[in-house]
């Protein structure tokens, strides 16, 4: 008689941790800008400026529509969180993440008020 235990899932598989590396590409474009705008609950307009100004310059399509990545995504809502949160401009919340990324780097301890802001994959 045939056993019934399902076979392992891809989670509890040899080597599951590097194919789940694989699959999850955070550069890949996905998104396109009225859905970015929806997820961050934001206007296109202010994506639009925010690519004006080189904070987030998402890929195009060959019919030159705009594709963000799940990337763009976490570094506009770090952005969004340190100009709504803390009350920062644009060029001080690039400046504050560029910061925070380097103390990181260099395994020096945040400021206390800074340590809830993730900026491992960030990029400005």
């Amino acid at each position: 008689m045939r056993s019934m235990t399902p076979p392992p899932s891809p989670a509890n598989r040899p080597g599951a941790a590097a194919s789940a590396v694989q699959l999850l590409n955070l550069d890949k474009p996905l998104y396109t800008i009225g859905i970015t705008a929806e997820i961050l609950a934001t206007h296109t307009r202010t994506l639009m400026m925010y690519e004006h100004l080189g904070l987030v310059v998402p890929s195009r399509t060959a019919t030159n529509r705009r594709l963000y990545s799940q990337r763009d995504i976490i570094t506009l809502g770090a952005i969004q969180r340190l100009t709504r949160g803390y009350g920062l401009n644009l060029i001080s919340a690039r400046f504050l993440i560029l910061c925070l990324q380097s103390l990181d780097a260099n395994a020096i301890q945040r400021p206390a008020e800074l340590t809830d802001i993730d900026v491992a994959h960030v990029r400005v």
